[in-house]
């Protein structure tokens, strides 16, 4: 079983399920309400957690009833809270999603709330988990310091550093100097790089950008095209796996917790992907971002059919 730790997001989804996506100053008529347990740093550790890791999630939350709806999902889960900081004086942050049933297409606001409040002294705080783990995974849902402290303790510790720029914000470029592998999707790709990615050759004109700020690894996902790897010599590219999506919200977090586990393992970059796309295919069929998270043996009975390999 491989360690993977990293500071990140706690949210609460309110998801609202509806025909159609409304435009603006549109009413829809919705179907169901739900509150879920959440957030990009939660769903990748929660991923990470079912697919087979030991994990550690460094992070903050108020002590509201959203933090209790986080509170219940983590013993639930069995995911240890030791490093999750409870301020009385600051509200869990929460996501308002809108999912369209027809397609499974979805709009988000993010209410950052806690999450801003996580500091560099968090991360240190925990700087004896960097030392025993095999795998460090962290996100843009916190803040910038955050991440320059976990990419130094990675770096001190010699642990791969996986860092998920996603959501996109304006950041210093020297974050990405030295990142081990680096996973934007479509999007992010071209905000951080400005190269929009319709073809392999853009992904791979992309990834040159990346590989001039410093990333050793470049994976770019390609939503339900797939995704693709390079590490400036090798070129890899994994189709997606085509099932019938319900919500797609944790798609990409799914992909980050399951590559994460994958190369804490020491699994070849191949198979990590291969991980990695099950882990996404399987969420998408599934309501929720961190309840949708697939367990270890669905992930590689799903490899064994698709990819015919097996860990």
């Amino acid at each position: 079983m491989g360690k993977v730790i990293g500071p990140g997001s706690l949210i609460v989804d309110v998801t609202g399920f509806a025909p159609h996506l409304p435009v603006a100053g549109e009413s829809v008529k919705g179907s169901t309400l739900r509150f879920g347990p959440g957030g990009k740093g939660s769903n990748q550790m929660t991923a990470a957690h079912r697919a087979g890791s030991d994990v550690r999630l460094i992070g903050c939350r108020g002590n509201d009833f959203l933090g209790q709806i986080l509170e219940k999902h983590y013993k639930t889960e069995g995911m240890s809270e030791e490093y999750i900081a409870i301020l009385p004086e600051a509200e869990t942050a929460s996501a308002l999603i809108e999912i369209d049933e027809t397609d499974a297409q979805n709009r988000i606001i993010v209410i950052f709330a806690a999450n801003e409040l996580v500091k560099r002294e968090n991360v240190y705080a925990a700087e004896n988990l960097f030392v025993e783990c095999d795998a460090v995974l962290t996100q843009f849902e916190t803040t910038v310091d955050t991440v320059f402290a976990t990419k130094e303790l990675a770096q001190k510790y010699g642990k791969p550093f996986i860092l998920n720029p996603a959501p996109f914000i304006e950041v210093p470029t020297e974050i990405f100097d030295g990142i081990d592998y680096i996973t934007p999707n479509e999007t992010e790709t071209e905000q951080f790089t400005g190269i929009a990615v319709d073809t392999l050759d853009d992904c791979k004109r992309a990834a040159a950008k990346f590989f001039e700020m410093g990333v050793k690894n470049v994976i770019i996902t390609l939503g339900v095209r797939g995704s693709y790897y390079t590490n400036g010599k090798e070129e890899i590219f994994v189709p997606a796996i085509k099932v019938k999506a319900v919500e797609t919200t944790g798609a990409g977090d799914a992909f980050n917790g399951g590559f994460a586990t994958a190369i804490a393992e020491g699994m070849p970059v191949e198979k990590a992907l291969q991980f990695a796309t099950c882990t996404a295919a399987i969420s998408v069929t599934r309501l929720g971002s961190s309840p949708s998270m697939p367990y270890r043996h669905e992930i590689l009975d799903l490899m064994k059919k698709e990819f015919g390999t097996e860990v």
